[in-house]
Formats: C-alpha cells, sequence, structure tokens
C-alpha cells in the first residue's frame, strides 16, 4: 500500500487534537446533564475510532519494518520510525481516551460527584493505568450517595 498523503507530524497533530476535544468534552460534561450521554459517545466511541483508524492506516501503509513485538529491541525498531511511533502514539489517545470515558460513565452511575472525577480524568489522560487504579481504588471505598451529591 503506498504511504500515507499526510506527514505523521501532521498526523500526530491532528490525533492530538482530536483526543483533546474529547478529554475535554469528559471534563465538561458532568453526569445527570441532558447532553452527557452523547457527549460520553462522541468521547468515548467516535473519537477512539477515528483513531483506529488512522492507526490501522499507518500499519497498512508502512508494515511493521524490522521492528516486531517479540523483544524490547524489536519494539524499540518498530517505533523508531516516525509513522509507525506515531502509530503507537495514537493507540495510547485511542484507549487511553476509551478508559477514561468509561470512568466517566461507571462513576456518573456510582454517583461520584463531578470534582472526583476531574482528578481520575487527568490522571488517566497523563499516565493512563494510573487513574484506572485511582478509580478502580475509589469505587471500591465509595458508596452510593444520595441523588443531591451527583448535583456537586
Amino acid at each position: 500500500m503506498p504511504p500515507l498523503p499526510i506527514t505523521p507530524d501532521a498526523l500526530f497533530s491532528a490525533g492530538s487534537a482530536l483526543a483533546m476535544s474529547g478529554w475535554l468534552a469528559l471534563a465538561l460534561s458532568p453526569a445527570g446533564r441532558p447532553w452527557a450521554p452523547a457527549v460520553r459517545r462522541y468521547a468515548g466511541r467516535v473519537v477512539p475510532l477515528l483513531l483506529a483508524v488512522a492507526y490501522v492506516a499507518l500499519f497498512a501503509s508502512n508494515g511493521m519494518g524490522d521492528g516486531g513485538y517479540d523483544s524490547m529491541a524489536a519494539v524499540q525498531r518498530l517505533l523508531a520510525q516516525p509513522a509507525l511511533l506515531v502509530a503507537g502514539w495514537l493507540h495510547y489517545l485511542a484507549f487511553d481516551l476509551f478508559v477514561g470515558s468509561w470512568i466517566a460513565e461507571h462513576a456518573g452511575a456510582l454517583g461520584l460527584p463531578h470534582w472526583l472525577v476531574l482528578p481520575l480524568l487527568a490522571l488517566t489522560f497523563l499516565f493512563g493505568p494510573a487513574g484506572l487504579l485511582a478509580f478502580a481504588l475509589l469505587r471500591k471505598f465509595w458508596r452510593q450517595r444520595p441523588a443531591q451529591a451527583m448535583a456537586l
């Protein structure tokens, strides 16, 4: 397959901007708002799927080169190729945003106030699995609160 008509730098910037739109949408949409379900679909489904399309296109267009996944050295060779480094970045963006959306959905169902969800989203945005772990710990100790707690 021929190379994509967009440079890796441009795709990196476009993917990052698209993912940021999803994170901002999650941050600005507390549970209980009428638009929150649509925003979560956008942030947790539409954006990750668009990033996935770009990811697949990069691999379809570039192959694996002389890299692979069977050793750290092979992964290093894989990611030494700019287009595949961008594919790796898109992978992070898609999955972290998907997890952030999942956290927002489940936090809303638990009745967590949005001010508690925001640090979880920030942690997930910056450090992916650490945000998921923080949510798992918080969820373990959170007890469902009355409906007025959702308004906080």
